[in-house]
Parts: structure tokens; sequence; C-alpha cells
């Protein structure tokens, strides 16, 4: 697919709402707790943490979601450096992302030396505790070829409702397919088609309490029995 940028407008000037999808990128409540209670506790994380340990993600958005992944590295004294990919078709730029993240000052605190690295337009982030990879297209062409599993996955699309592409069942397999074996997953979504492409990918599949006024989401460890 032909490259192309975030389509955005803003919410009381720092809310980021994709134009293409109607949806904005992080909670109007509290966008880094629910990073957190989603993606983290979802993935059992960071009592998982160990060296070389991997995380994809589909969605890089603001970068928020990796923000928390690498404050919950340093603050379980990881030093070596944790590996993130993340498949974005349509990316914002290092500016859009800053302007967003000031509204989490404490994600804003780590961004800076990746913000810089994305604005040179790199799209390869290295630094001493974080080798991170944000692969530009559409995940349904480019998550396949894709030489490397996970141990971790955040599914963080815009909702399956406005964005079903980025949640169909032969995508959910190939997230599967690109897992570790008893690797999980975690989303905020708890759609039925969502979970079912999962399940039948080859996850054990929960649905549990989600963030805040959201009932449930959905985590899931890949069944190596299967």
């Amino acid at each position: 697919m032909k490259n192309q940028q975030a389509d955005l407008e803003w919410r009381d000037d720092e809310i980021p709402v994709s134009l293409r999808f109607d949806d904005p990128y992080f909670s109007l409540g509290n966008g880094l707790e629910e990073a957190r209670h989603v993606f983290l506790g979802g993935n059992d994380l960071p009592a998982r943490f160990c060296e070389g340990f991997q995380i994809a993600e589909l969605g890089f958005g603001t970068g928020l979601n990796l923000c928390a992944a690498l404050l919950s590295w340093r603050e379980a004294g990881r030093t070596t450096p944790l590996r993130f990919t993340s498949f974005e078709a349509y990316p914002m730029t290092a500016a859009e992302m800053e302007r967003a993240l000031r509204a989490f000052p404490e994600a804003l605190r780590v961004a800076p030396p990746i913000l810089a690295q994305l604005a040179d337009g790199k799209t390869t982030i290295d630094l001493p505790d974080l080798h991170a990879e944000i692969i530009i297209g559409d995940a349904r062409e480019t998550l396949p070829k894709w030489p490397h599993k996970a141990d971790a996955w955040f599914l963080d699309g815009f909702s399956p409702a406005k964005n079903p592409e980025l949640w169909e069942a032969n995508l959910m397999s190939a997230v599967a397919d690109h897992t570790h074996p008893n690797g999980t997953f975690a989303t905020y979504t708890a759609a039925g088609f969502v979970r079912k492409g999962l399940a039948e990918g080859g996850f054990a599949v929960e649905r549990v309490k989600g963030f805040a006024r959201k009932r449930h989401m959905s985590i899931g460890r890949l069944d190596t029995l299967t």
C-alpha cells in the first residue's frame, strides 16, 4: 500500500482523533492508566519480563504504549534492551506524537530520545535499554513477512466497528503464528468476532474486566496443545 500519514483533528486541543476512522487515539479518561491496565496487566507484565523479551503491537499511534512498556521495563530494573515492534499503516509525525503525549507527563519524560530518532526519519529506535521498530504499511501484508515472534502482543487498533481490517480473522491468525509458545495477547475490545478469530488462531481466550467504565476486555495465551 502507499504510505500515508495520520489524518488528525484535536479534541480539547490535546486528544488526537483520527478523521479516517472517527476514533480517538487514547482513552478520554486516562490513556496511560488504560495502557497499563489493558496491555501491561493483560499480558501479566512486568512479572514476565526477561532478557530479550519481545513485545509486538498492532497500531503504534502516539507511541503511548511503547512509553508505558519502557517505563515498566525500567521500573522492573531491566537494563538490557526491551524489544518492541509495532505495525502502523498511518503514522503520526514526531511532532504530533509529542503534542499528544503532553497529556501524560510521565510518558513524555521518556519520549524525547524516541521522538528525536523518529523526527530524523528513522523507523528503528535504539537506546541502551530499548530496541524498537515501527513497520509502516498494511499489517495484513507486513505482519506475515515479519521474521520474528512475540512474547506479548498489544492489539490496539481503532474500534473493530470502525477499523475492521485490523481485526480480520486472517490477521488474528497471523498474530498467533508470530507468537512464541505460551505467549500472550491483550486488547481493550471484547468484540465477539475478534475473540473468535484469536481463538481459531490458537489462543485460549478470556473475557475479563475492562478499564474504568468499559465492562470487558480480552486476553489470551497461545495454546501449545493445538
